[in-house]
């Protein structure tokens, strides 16, 4: 199949949404294919959202029709194939961010991707890394291909998500016009253009794969009973053992129910949290980070030191947001206060509360149960691949080692500051306090590593927020007026 590349400006529908009260008129170009040759065209291609004011020759506010940003934000979760998501609500039934966006006279730009668990027609992965960042970047790719003819401002690209979402739009903002993507993006016929943004958005990026185990040990050694939901199938595996083919989220009659579960990890998973925790001081080590008064942020042999205190400067910051918000903190007798301010804290009670949600390995399972990482890693034929090398000299499943060059371009720490790339000037980023999907060193050592090479970052971890996004769209886009300028 080979699809056409250019944008027709008169392939369009005019569309209403309302929500709280406001009703938006807006002019829709759907489902348009961004790649030439799609391996999957349900899951290439994108829509494109604009005021339909700006059609009638009106501006909206200092915006018009060819100088509006392009918001663009991606429904990546788990790694899975995500779809176009109209202005309206999300797969919550709230209001979305692209209606946010759209409301204050942004064009939305809503690409589907492949992901993981994806397979064409001879049973073949097509989904797995770097599907989904390829894909997004062909996206890119085709907006600045019809830069002359696509509503918008290609120069103001502002990508959004959350989770997996999160790290694909750090990617996206990391590693703008990496040679190391162009193979890929010319097996998909993108079109020949750049494919950099202006400003990435990231809610709680699931991200540096190959050292989140390490990070998430990092917290959580020692904790050794872990509290979690998880599908149902996993935990009762014998209610689907006739089932083919079974998803890692989903079975054939729709989203199954979630158990709560709780445990103690086994005596071979305690020795490797003890043995990933200590892989983390040394990698983290070596990264060379500063603050931004230039003081270098190091861990000790135990786990303390300068970058968890850096950490703790941050959950410092949302506690005392937290009670200047009114939020009651009196419960928690490990956090100190004075005069109505959070002043200190103890960081081990902090985890504590927080709780292990994960066991050992928490991304890179060795044993039979796979994770969605192990399966984004994955290969045509293997459903399944490890991706650190620890998980696999300890695998007790004889998964392959997934290729070490994808595992690399799935990490925006190895691009940030590279001299033949283009790192987005702004980034947001946004990691809930009670998050326990990964550890808050992954987006701590995101920040850092894009402050020490230049980037502006506006970095904050919510309080009492777990694993989720676009929960502050107000703020959101006071971010996007502040760097837009």
């Amino acid at each position: 199949m080979k699809c056409d590349l250019r944008f027709d400006p008169e392939r369009y529908s005019v569309e209403q949404a309302e929500r709280d009260g406001t009703k938006l008129t807006y002019r829709a170009f759907e489902n348009i294919p961004y790649a030439g040759r799609p391996v999957s065209p349900a899951f290439q291609s994108l829509s494109i959202y604009a005021p339909e004011e700006y059609y009638t020759g009106k501006n909206h506010g200092r915006y018009s029709l060819h100088t509006a940003p392009i918001f663009m934000p991606n429904t990546v979760g788990g790694y899975m194939p995500s779809n176009i998501e109209r202005p309206g609500v999300n797969f919550k039934g709230e209001t979305n961010a692209a209606f946010a966006a759209l409301k204050r006279g942004y064009v939305v730009v809503s690409p589907s991707t492949r992901g993981r668990g994806l397979k064409n027609d001879d049973g073949l992965n097509i989904g797995v890394a770097p599907a989904g960042i390829v894909d997004l970047k062909a996206a890119v790719c085709y907006l600045r291909h019809n830069r002359e003819l696509i509503p918008g401002d290609t120069e103001h690209i502002i990508t959004n998500g959350t989770s997996a979402g999160g790290a694909m739009s750090a990617l996206l903002g990391a590693t703008g016009n990496s040679s190391d993507y162009e193979p890929y993006l010319r097996e998909i016929g993108a079109a020949c253009d750049r494919d950099d943004v202006f400003a990435s958005s990231c809610y709680c990026p699931i991200t540096n794969l190959d050292h989140a185990d390490m990070a998430y040990e990092w917290e959580f050694s020692g904790r050794n009973e872990y509290h979690c939901v998880k599908p149902e199938f996993e935990v009762y595996p014998e209610k689907y053992k006739n089932r083919k083919d079974l998803s890692l989220d989903f079975v054939e009659d729709g989203p199954p129910k979630l158990i709560q579960v709780d445990g103690r990890m086994s005596d071979f998973q305690i020795e490797l949290s003890g043995k990933e925790k200590a892989l983390f001081i040394p990698y983290l080590n070596s990264l060379d980070l500063e603050d931004r008064a230039g003081r270098a942020l190091k861990l000790n042999a135990d786990g303390t030191g300068s970058f968890r205190d850096f950490v703790g400067h941050y959950l410092l910051k949302s506690m005392d947001r937290a009670l200047e918000d009114g939020t009651d903190l009196s419960k928690y007798s490990w956090i100190r206060r004075k005069d109505g301010r959070a002043v200190d804290f103890d960081f081990d009670s902090y985890i504590d509360y927080r709780s292990r949600m994960k066991i050992t390995p928490a991304f890179d399972n060795v044993l039979e149960s796979p994770t969605a990482e192990n399966e984004v890693f994955g290969t045509g034929k293997d459903n399944f691949c490890h991706f650190t090398q620890f998980s696999y000299e300890n695998s007790r499943n004889g998964w392959t080692m997934a290729d070490p060059d994808v595992i690399h371009i799935m990490n925006p720490m190895n691009y940030i500051g590279a001299a033949d790339v283009n790192t987005a000037k702004y980034f947001r980023i946004r990691h809930g306090a009670a998050d326990r999907d990964t550890s808050l060193a992954v987006s701590a050592m995101l920040t850092v590593r894009l402050r020490n090479c230049g980037t502006e970052v506006d970095y904050h971890l919510p309080w009492g927020l777990p694993h989720s996004g676009d929960y502050d769209l107000d703020e959101l886009f006071a971010w996007t007026e502040r760097i837009l300028g």
